[in-house]
């Protein structure tokens, strides 16, 4: 039977979803969990890889089990061997052709920004700081221009090895608080490192350093200098993943 896993992790210790050779993935955590549980060696795959220190709230993962364990139990019998950062939120039964990744068609990111003149510990693994005004209403006009489908190659690092870079972005949100700045970005598919280099640009437009001119150029195919940085790792979190 397969079963369709939604997964939350703290990906600070993490080298990432995907498995590598040089540290330890939350792929390969579950992985082992797995067996470790039931004796089964399987392979679980993923809705995305997540990069190296970026969280999830909801990244969805599916794998066959041979073991007589009813689906909704499969998940406390993995949490009991997780690490404290790494959780199964839910274990259901899927169809059999379910794929977390060819069957998704949603996914949803949050960025984290706080404000502060100071590093604050209780926000500073999850978010990056800002001591500098942003003018948030010149950001959410920017952003406007992103959504729909284009050719977002100036929003990405090479190495990401994809076919296409066209993707559609369905709606990118900027929520501002007294201390905090959130970026919701909602697409059917993001490139590498695409929603930090979203961030850091839109913060630049934010400082009065980049226009939605600068950004309609990026998307006409002006490259990735134009742009901003591609901001930390720590400040993305993989909110949820939508299937049909």
């Amino acid at each position: 039977m397969r079963i369709k896993l939604t997964v939350s992790y703290d990906g600070t210790n993490y080298c990432g979803w995907q498995k590598q050779k040089n540290g330890i993935s939350v792929q390969e955590t579950v992985e082992n969990a797995v067996f470790a549980a039931v004796g089964e060696k399987v392979s679980v795959i993923g809705s995305g890889r997540t990069d190296a220190g970026v969280h999830a709230k909801g990244q969805v993962a599916a794998f066959d089990l041979a073991a007589n364990i009813p689906p909704e139990k499969v998940c406390k019998a993995l949490n009991t061997v997780l690490p404290p950062d790494v959780k199964i939120i839910k274990s259901e039964l899927a169809e059999n052709n379910f794929h977390p990744v060819r069957s998704a068609k949603r996914k949803t990111y949050v960025y984290s920004l706080y404000k502060s003149d100071v590093i604050l510990p209780l926000k500073e693994r999850y978010a990056v700081m800002i001591n500098g005004k942003l003018n948030v209403n010149l950001m959410r006009k920017a952003a406007g221009v992103l959504i729909g489908e284009h050719d977002f190659k100036s929003f990405s690092s090479t190495g990401g090895g994809v076919k296409t870079s066209v993707r559609t972005l369905y709606s990118l949100e900027i929520k501002e608080t007294d201390d905090e700045i959130k970026f919701y970005v909602c697409g059917n598919g993001f490139l590498y490192n695409m929603v930090r280099i979203i961030v850091g640009t839109l913060v630049k437009v934010g400082e009065g350093k980049l226009t939605e001119t600068d950004l309609k150029n990026m998307l006409a195919g002006g490259g990735r200098k134009i742009g901003g940085v591609t901001y930390p790792a720590k400040g993305l979190c993989l909110e949820k993943v939508e299937y049909e």
